[in-house]
């Protein structure tokens, strides 16, 4: 269980996130919703464990600001909004980084989570010479060899990820959220934020919904995204539901259909 209790985050002399209360299952998908600058990063770094906080954050029974980065390592893969690799390592050599000292099967992994992104062809190419999009599944494939298995010995593992389809074209962001969807019904806990709405409502199980570093609503995707609150928070008005008056209207596959 991932359970947050009155979280509060301070970067500089501006507190980003006050009275965060959270709780995330395992065996579900978490997604955070919210407009730029809202806070959702900075939460999933702090839940992370990559930066201080104020209140409680505990992952499998451990608080986070208390528990050694190798434990930390076994319960949970985190991938960032932009990650680079400065040396001229293969795919496959960034996926190995991923890898548990002394884990068994450690060559199977990688080459499972390879193909589980639709990599498998890039194995031995120099990550830098793949487009920004397989860029990011390469590391998502590094984070999910890490996390392999969605329960270990110590309980369930976690995939928290930031922004994880952001540079995928539509195809590539469906197979995404099928992973997660598999991930969480092996076991697994799952926190992403996200940006895309009509994603989100297709793969959560759970929404939280951020504006000026504080939880506006969380819960079922059928009681977070309405109307009025997504309109509020967004600054904008955004109807749910509803098909458009004109134009064309294009309709991802159900999530579920594809990680069966």
């Amino acid at each position: 269980m991932l359970r947050i209790a009155d979280l509060h985050v301070r970067l500089g002399r501006a507190e980003v996130l006050t009275g965060i209360d959270l709780d995330a299952a395992p065996g579900e998908v978490t997604v955070i919703l919210g407009p730029n600058g809202s806070g959702k990063s900075t939460l999933l770094r702090a839940v992370s464990g990559e930066i201080p906080y104020a209140g409680s954050v505990r992952l499998a029974g451990h608080e986070v600001a208390r528990t050694a980065p190798w434990r930390l390592a076994a319960l949970r893969g985190v991938m960032e909004q932009a990650s680079t690799v400065a040396f001229p390592f293969t795919v496959a050599e960034v996926v190995r980084l991923g890898l548990q000292s002394g884990i068994e099967a450690g060559e199977e992994i990688v080459a499972a989570a390879l193909a589980e992104v639709g990599l498998s062809a890039f194995a031995h190419r120099p990550i830098q010479e793949l487009s920004g999009g397989q860029q990011a599944r390469a590391h998502l494939a590094r984070v999910r060899a890490q996390v392999w298995h969605p329960s270990g010995h110590a309980g369930p593992r976690w995939l928290l990820l930031d922004e994880p389809v952001a540079s995928l074209d539509i195809g590539h962001q469906v197979e995404v959220m099928a992973i997660l969807r598999r991930f969480a019904q092996g076991g697994g806990g799952v926190v992403a934020v996200l940006h895309d709405l009509n994603l989100a409502a297709s793969v959560a199980d759970r929404i939280v919904l951020m504006a000026a570093g504080r939880i506006e609503a969380a819960g079922p995707p059928e009681a977070v995204l309405r109307d009025d609150l997504l309109s509020r928070v967004y600054g904008c008005p955004l109807r749910v539901g509803v098909a458009p008056v004109r134009g064309p209207w294009v309709l991802p596959p159900p999530i579920e259909a594809l990680s069966a």
